[in-house]
């Protein structure tokens, strides 16, 4: 039975006219498809407000949060007002939207009932993932509005997850007998599930989240999960784009991508992907396309096991946050990565990731991206201040300088194969401050480590090489 995963993001589900055109691709994709399966991201700024709320109870604001609630009510149920639903549907929609945040109040009433110098990510997870589960009963409610057996699924319920809170990591063979326990019996009624994205739950019960844009990690695993032939990731991008177009003028649309390309892209910082949600999807070659909600009849971009378009070429840059330290001296780092680890899960609850470690008989150098699902750019000063501060209270406190950096990475299949390439990119930098570079894991992604005040320089002349150029 041919079966398609579509994930709709949070700017595919945040208005009624996104939610017109949702409707519109399910409506057409339903009459080729035997099995459809929705994931859901929460409304646009959402995650963010009710991270907010978090916050808030953890400080024991009451007024604060109480006040987020309220303005999530009244967005929530101003859709549902303006969507065509019928009176019955759009009762019980505007029910499921109540019910939903008077147990986010409760769960903030309990943190502030328990107030902290700090709010952990156990914590914030059970409040954080109430927007996909808002958005998911909308989308729901429409569809059965329009003739299809549309059904909310909470990730709780399905996607079973270690307990790294913020970042956790599904346990696929638990989550598979889950899958076939609950959706897979639903779509042999030919009901369509729709599934929040980014949450999933201990074996516990305790809910957890997958990091930012864990909703496309969702989408990938439930494929992987029920042996889906695709998986369609919609947003308002026309699909994976060579830069940041808000970065880089001339930025063009990719129309093809290896597995490889995208994941290295995600992972150095391309916020259209969940980095992890490739490894699933190509250990079993289901193939993955990234569409415009707005723009259907598009192509969008392609994303297969390898991908012969754009040989001999660069075919993406991105920018992505990190933090470098250098000491003059050299030995052994055991105490110092102890530090940059004790930070990371002081500060985000996940673990480093050290890019690059070099040393020679007089200086030591260290460098670590801060991935964008640990909160991107906003959280970079809090881990470089506190890394400072615990230095500071070490016997390291004489040797290190800690700097913020950004690491700018060029993308390419080629670059495995050619050389040539590597020296292209370091020689179209010419005058700009290179601390260290270094080759991607996967072998196709080369990265310049420079000041963040030279990182746009370095992007758009390594960008000159891309697909713009040819």
């Amino acid at each position: 039975m041919s079966t398609l995963v579509m994930k709709f993001g949070g700017s595919a589900v945040g208005t009624v006219s996104a939610l017109t055109q949702v409707l519109s691709i399910v409506l057409h994709e339903h009459k080729h498809w035997q099995n459809l399966v929705l994931v859901a991201s929460a409304l646009d700024g959402v995650t963010d407000m009710l991270l907010e709320a978090a916050h808030l109870a953890q400080a024991a604001n009451q007024r604060g949060y109480r006040r987020i609630a309220a303005n999530l009510r009244t967005r929530h149920l101003a859709l549902a007002e303006n969507l065509p639903l019928g009176t019955q549907e759009r009762n019980a929609l505007n029910a499921a939207i109540e019910n939903l945040l008077f147990e986010m109040l409760d769960e903030c009433q309990n943190i502030a009932n328990k107030p902290s110098d700090g709010l952990s990510p156990e914590v914030s997870d059970r409040i954080i993932g109430v927007g996909e589960r808002l958005s998911a009963r909308v989308i729901a409610a429409l569809l059965r509005n329009n003739d299809l057996r549309g059904v909310a699924i909470d990730g709780t319920d399905v996607i079973l997850t270690n307990d790294v809170h913020g970042n956790a990591t599904p346990y696929f063979d638990k989550t598979r007998e889950r899958v076939q326990q609950h959706l897979v019996p639903m779509l042999e009624r030919q009901i369509v599930p729709v599934v929040t994205g980014f949450i999933g739950a201990t074996l516990a019960g305790k809910p957890t989240t997958m990091g930012r844009g864990g909703s496309d990690y969702t989408a990938s695993v439930l494929a992987a999960c029920i042996n889906a032939d695709e998986v369609w990731v919609w947003s308002d991008v026309d699909g994976m784009m060579s830069a940041d177009p808000r970065e880089v003028a001339d930025a063009v649309i990719i129309e093809e991508m290896s597995y490889n390309e995208v994941a290295e892209l995600a992972y150095f910082g391309a916020r259209i992907l969940h980095a992890r949600m490739v490894q699933p999807l190509q250990e079993r070659r289901i193939p993955l396309h990234v569409k415009n909600v707005y723009k259907p009849q598009m192509p969008g971009t392609l994303i297969r096991q390898s991908s012969p378009k754009y040989e001999d070429r660069v075919i993406a840059v991105a920018t992505i946050s990190g933090i470098s330290l250098t000491a003059q001296r050299s030995g052994s780092l055991v105490q110092i990565t102890q530090i940059i680890d004790n930070t990371l899960l002081e500060t985000t609850g996940n673990e480093t990731d050290i890019l690059i470690t070099s040393q020679s008989a007089m200086q030591s150098f260290l460098c670590f991206i801060v991935p964008t699902h640990a909160g991107g750019y906003e959280i970079v000063n809090t881990i470089l201040n506190k890394l400072r501060e615990n230095i500071t209270n070490s016997s390291e406190a004489t040797h290190w300088q800690v700097e913020q950096v950004t690491l700018v990475s060029a993308i390419g299949e080629s670059l495995s194969q050619h050389h040539r390439l590597e020296a292209s990119i370091l020689e179209q930098l010419g005058t700009v401050r290179v601390h260290g570079y270094t080759r991607g894991s996967a072998t196709c992604s080369l990265s310049v480590i420079v000041p963040p005040e030279d990182a746009m320089i370095a992007l758009q002349r390594i960008h000159d090489l891309t697909l713009s150029a040819k």
